[in-house]
Order: C-alpha cells, then sequence, then structure tokens
C-alpha cells in the first residue's frame, strides 16, 4: 500500500523522527513504525491527524489506498472460505444420521472432518479481516465517500462483536442440530 510510504516521506520532509511524530498525534513509536512498515494501518482519527499535521487532504495521504481497501472489503477469498465454511458445516449435519447408521460409530468421522474443514474455513476468515484490517478500511473508505462513519464505528465495539458472534453460532447450532435431528429421523435411528 501507498500510506505506509506517504507517512514515511512526509514524517522525513517535515523533519520528524518517529517518536515526535507519535508524540504529536498521540500514539506510540511502535504504532508509527507498524503503519510504515505495512504492519498495520491508522483509523479514520489517526489519518485526519496526519492530514492536518502535514498539511495534506486525505485523498493525497491515502491516495492509491481507497480502491485497494474497497477490493478487500469485499475480498473473493472471504467469500470463498464462507461458502466452504457452510457447506461443510450443512453436509456434516446432514451426512451424521446416514453414515452413523451404516458405518455405526466410526462413521462419525465423516461429519467430524466435515466441521474440521468448516472450523479451518472460518479461522481463514478471521485471519483475513485482521491481516486486512476490514473494519478500519470500512470507517476509511465511508469518510471519503462521504458516508456516516458513526455507524461503521459502532461496529468495532468488542461487546457487540462478542454478542454478535455468540448469537449467530447459537443460531446456526440450532439449526445444525435440527438436520442431524432430521437426519438421524430420516435414516431410521430416532
Amino acid at each position: 500500500m501507498n500510506l505506509s510510504k506517504q507517512i514515511k516521506r512526509l514524517r522525513e520532509a517535515a523533519g520528524f523522527s518517529q517518536e515526535e511524530l507519535a508524540e504529536k498525534i498521540y500514539v506510540s513509536r511502535q504504532t508509527i513504525s507498524n503503519w510504515e512498515n505495512e504492519r498495520s494501518y491508522p483509523d479514520i482519527h489517526n489519518l485526519l491527524l496526519l492530514s492536518v499535521l502535514f498539511d495534506v487532504t486525505l485523498d493525497e495521504l491515502v491516495k492509491g489506498d481507497v480502491e485497494t481497501m474497497k477490493k478487500l472489503i469485499g475480498n473473493d477469498e472471504m467469500n470463498k472460505y464462507s461458502w466452504i465454511m457452510v457447506g461443510t458445516i450443512g453436509a456434516a449435519a446432514v451426512a451424521f444420521g446416514p453414515a452413523w447408521k451404516i458405518l455405526g460409530n466410526k462413521g462419525l468421522w465423516i461429519p467430524f472432518i466435515l466441521w474440521l474443514i468448516c472450523m479451518w474455513a472460518a479461522f481463514k476468515i478471521e485471519k483475513i479481516k485482521k491481516d486486512n484490517d476490514v473494519k478500519t478500511y470500512k470507517e476509511i473508505v465511508a469518510y471519503m465517500e462521504g458516508e456516516d462513519v458513526s455507524k461503521i464505528r459502532k461496529e468495532r465495539s468488542f461487546k457487540k462483536d462478542i454478542l454478535i458472534k455468540t448469537l449467530t453460532v447459537s443460531l446456526f447450532t440450532i439449526v445444525v442440530v435440527a438436520i442431524v435431528l432430521l437426519s438421524l429421523w430420516f435414516s431410521g435411528m430416532l
């Protein structure tokens, strides 16, 4: 991304060390280092502070990065893993009854392996989201397009995030259990 190079170039042109820049925008020196080395991306507040400090527009600061951010938000790879996750857990639920009836206890390995694939896909999705800082990108893109950033910022709430994930997993579990029970019923085991 271009922003890392932009921050470093503008910082050096202004004659600031990483420590001095960090003090001016109220972050740690390590944070500045992470931005310059593409290990993390500044949130919208820090981008605004940087643009004011360096006397450049936000557009000039993140030039080229906004299109990349839009692509990462709609990441095809995340969609692929989402389909893998949903498909394998659905297949595991449907296969549970017949696999158990036909192969006995050894047949339970089939839905278990499918469940493991589902979990692998879920972890891949979370890793992509974390590595690409998708929530921060959504805020920046919303700001650049004149949308309400506060709505997107509310999504960053850790408690809300945990609650939504817990409810989603709970609902998904209920659906899977219902499918497993139907699978057992159709295979004559209930």
